[in-house]
């Protein structure tokens, strides 16, 4: 799976940028979608307008870790894994039994935009199993992506030559055009467009970028760690009014 966001719809952290990156721009003529394509046979590519694009293929999936592609209310989302509890989840969200993992974490979503009674990383912390997801909302032009606690699924990110995040379970299609400005994404940690990255497991914890070193000895893009000693401001319960807007808080 593949997803590039422009930068004005997710900005990746400045750590993860390489001095040494040998970037290229990966939306300009659709560079990265048609590398995905020609390495992933039967791919299909949804392009996001101004926003990015995401593509997938089910071409070579892990048939323990299936990929998942769905579109709700111009909510877009990519899922690969497999969640233990959907059976739980779908009561809890209203799903029907046609509901599969990918709609809940569609639906998921939906309730923390309007405003759900859980923070973020609440949401994501109830979601058991083996995943990683890549959401979209093209109405609030919001992005939302997560990866468990052990890293069970490939799940790769980087920075490409215009600022754009790009994120992949296939880490050569990531460093194809971000180069050194790339790294796994973090174990138990989920970023959006507003709140930047954070973790799941450790919500109330900052987040520090670790330099990774490659073989021949050059900086690469970070990897991030919670830092046990630094813990974030805390801003008082959000607004439950009907006025409150709850993307802001995702």
């Amino acid at each position: 799976m593949l997803a590039v966001f422009d930068k004005s719809v997710a900005k990746g952290p400045e750590a993860l940028q390489s001095p040494h990156s040998d970037s290229v721009s990966a939306l300009k003529d659709a560079f990265l979608a048609q590398h995905f394509s020609s390495v992933h046979s039967g791919s299909v590519t949804v392009n996001l307008a101004s926003s990015g694009l995401f593509a997938y293929s089910l071409h070579r999936q892990n048939p323990l870790l299936p990929r998942l592609f769905a579109v709700v209310d111009d909510v877009f989302c990519l899922f690969q894994g497999h969640l233990d509890n959907v059976a739980h989840l779908k009561q809890q969200y209203g799903l029907n039994k046609a509901g599969n993992e990918v709609i809940i974490i569609i639906e998921a979503y939906r309730t923390l935009r309007d405003r759900g009674p859980y923070p973020a990383a609440q949401v994501v912390r109830d979601f058991q199993g083996k995943f990683a997801f890549i959401l979209f909302d093209s109405g609030t032009k919001t992005a939302f992506v997560a990866a468990d606690a052990d890293g069970s699924v490939p799940f790769h990110w980087g920075t490409d030559a215009d600022g754009n995040l790009v994120l992949s379970d296939d880490m050569e299609i990531v460093t194809k055009s971000c180069g050194k400005s790339s790294a796994p994404f973090p174990k138990g940690c989920f970023f959006t467009t507003s709140g930047g990255l954070s973790s799941f497991e450790h919500p109330l914890n900052e987040l520090k970028p670790v330099p990774r070193v490659d073989s021949s000895g050059q900086m690469c893009g970070a990897t991030f760690k919670v830092d046990a000693e630094a813990k974030k401001e805390t801003t008082g319960m959000p607004r439950v009014g009907s006025a409150a807007n709850w993307s802001n808080n995702i």
